[in-house]
């Protein structure tokens, strides 16, 4: 297993990313196709920058990637990225919708490596990262346009289940995931959820915001 985490630290340094990380987001990318070109992603959780990084990259330069973290972050797009907007403040700011929103008034795609800072204790660190998961997928829910895609890491647990069926009942298609680049003994997975089923009313929501 020291021989697989070993490939990703190196592969990511010779790409010039600064963490591994950007291979599990890499590899659902590949497989789902969670943004296109021209698309505006939010990456929450996103320091130090590799998802924001690979999503630049991807979206182009007619597209537009916000990272935001508790942690100030700040890296120039690749060459042909998009830009970056990167927000140093905690999910859970009242005001970081409208902040968000002053960049896009809507996102295709919301994706969260958001994890807490973990105790030992299994069911203390699962319910810290439900509570970030419940809060990334409440934003989620307000920034995503219609048919929007949300992916975001969960730590296995009892209450996981009951957030997946949330999922499948506001996204056409939900799969949990457990990328290669993961650590095999790690308890994290990713819960993807595809195609948004906007409401009528979020839809005036966003019409107004246009």
């Amino acid at each position: 297993m020291r021989k697989v985490q070993d490939y990703y630290f190196k592969k990511a340094k010779k790409e010039k990313y600064p963490a591994r990380s950007v291979f599990k987001l890499e590899e659902v990318q590949k497989k789902y196709r969670l943004f296109r070109r021209g698309d505006a992603v939010l990456d929450l959780g996103c320091h130090p920058g590799s998802w924001s990084l690979y999503a630049s990259a991807v979206v182009g330069p007619s597209g537009a990637v916000v990272g935001v973290d508790l942690q100030e972050t700040s890296r120039e797009p690749r060459d042909g990225g998009s830009p970056i907007y990167w927000i140093c403040e905690d999910i859970t700011e009242p005001d970081l919708i409208a902040r968000v929103r002053r960049i896009r008034p809507g996102y295709k795609t919301v994706i969260s490596d958001i994890a807490p800072q973990t105790t030992g204790n299994r069911w203390a660190d699962h319910q810290q990262s439900m509570r970030l998961v419940r809060k990334s997928l409440e934003i989620a829910e307000i920034l995503l346009h219609d048919k929007g895609n949300f992916l975001c890491k969960i730590f296995q647990g009892e209450d996981m289940p009951e957030f997946i069926d949330e999922l499948k009942q506001r996204f056409a298609f939900v799969k949990v995931i457990k990328p290669q680049s993961s650590r095999k003994e790690s308890r994290e997975v990713f819960a993807l959820g595809m195609e948004y089923k906007k409401t009528p009313h979020q839809h005036e929501e966003m019409r107004d915001l246009s």
